[in-house]
């Protein structure tokens, strides 16, 4: 497959008439101006388009009307296809806060479905999202299952060798050893639904805690005495804070606040979708409960935001118009920042020789004409 006549975004710069060769599941070469003679290959005139990596979604829990609690491979097929469609060409199935026999249940399906898919984007991984929180920073997790981490039942997870990230509450010293233990085993550690001061998230960095679940959402506030979980997340180097970047969960005043607080390395675009993405408006379960989409927004019946119905794509456009700045500069935020988050940006998420072709064209607006997994055409529109 030979992409030409596209702007390339390489890690070095864009490559404003550029092409790319795709070898199998490979990215084969790559370079500027008009590409050399191949032969027996997909020719695709890009129009000027701008290639990017393949968009990254660490953060999502479901759409088209599944959800990754469902425990079936139906259900994470179904959210392949759909995040294919806007761009994303790899992600994690993110779980929640639930019974030990439910989230086992996910863990294992997860774990049997992994991998590239034939019609979606590639499935690293889960993303252990609670039930380790504390329950007055709940948001939407069901406060019934929220408990601090029992050795047996979280080693148990971790075991099971699909868990790339765990997302906890880390004031709780009862989690404390899991930070560690999954920092031993290359788990990454985030800080989620939580209400850490300043000094517990800089005791739980020291612990190797690197990264933040949903910044502003569901976490303790800034104050200028007491900067709490989001001045930390802001001040300290070494996380990465994730963003839902729908205009809804976060202001754009402040998506850009945090942007000038972290720049394009240290932020993570994520959706957080729920089965209701790509869905028509209406109800919808989640665990036990039922919540409402509507205008955008996915709400218990008391209001409390339930995850959304973005779509990665719609996130980075949202994240240039609230910033002001380019795809050269944010399109790491939709990609390769998530990938060395959950350590696999060797394989993925840049445009270079050698790696995973994982590719998304795009126009001006980041509407995605075409996506690309592992060397696989997934999605494609009217170029």
């Amino acid at each position: 497959m030979l992409f030409h006549n596209a702007q390339v975004m390489a890690p070095t710069g864009r490559l404003p008439k550029g092409w790319l060769l795709v070898d199998g599941t490979r990215i084969a070469a790559m370079g500027a101006g008009d590409p050399p003679e191949f032969s027996d290959h997909e020719s695709i005139d890009a129009q000027g388009l701008t290639l990017l990596p393949g968009f990254v979604d660490i953060h999502v829990h479901g759409g088209g009307g599944a959800e990754a609690m469902d425990a079936t491979p139906d259900a994470l097929r179904t959210m392949a296809r759909l995040y294919a469609q806007h761009g994303v060409t790899a992600f994690t199935a993110t779980t929640w806060t639930d019974s030990d026999a439910r989230i086992t249940a996910a863990l294992e399906v997860i774990l049997e479905v992994q991998g590239r898919q034939p019609d979606g984007a590639t499935l690293l991984g889960a993303y252990l999202e609670g039930p380790y929180l504390n329950p007055i920073r709940c948001g939407a997790q069901s406060t019934v299952h929220i408990r601090t981490a029992p050795r047996d039942e979280a080693t148990a997870y971790l075991d099971m060798g699909v868990i790339r990230l765990v997302a906890l509450a880390p004031e709780f010293e009862e989690n404390g050893w899991l930070i560690e233990e999954c920092v031993r085993r290359g788990i990454t550690v985030s800080a989620a639904h939580t209400a850490a001061t300043y000094d517990q998230m800089v005791a739980a960095v020291a612990r190797g805690l690197t990264h933040a679940t949903h910044s502003y959402n569901a976490m303790t506030g800034l104050h200028h005495r007491e900067p709490g979980t989001l001045g930390a997340v802001m001040a300290l180097p070494e996380i990465r804070a994730e963003l839902i970047a729908d205009n809804i969960h976060v202001h754009p005043a402040s998506m850009r606040i945090l942007y000038k607080a972290k720049g394009p390395d240290g932020l993570v675009l994520i959706t957080d979708a729920m089965r209701g993405a790509g869905m028509p408006e209406g109800e919808y379960p989640i665990d036990e409960r039922t919540v409402i989409v509507k205008d955008g927004a996915v709400r218990l019946p008391d209001g409390t935001l339930a995850g959304s119905i973005l779509s990665l794509d719609r996130a980075l456009h949202n994240l240039m118009q609230a910033t002001g700045e380019s795809l050269d500069v944010l399109w790491p935020t939709s990609s390769l920042n998530a990938a060395r988050q959950i350590h696999v940006a060797d394989r993925k998420s840049s445009l270079e020789v050698g790696k995973d072709a994982d590719l998304v064209l795009v126009d001006a607006d980041v509407n995605v004409r075409l996506t690309v997994a592992e060397g696989t055409v997934v999605h494609r529109a009217e170029i």
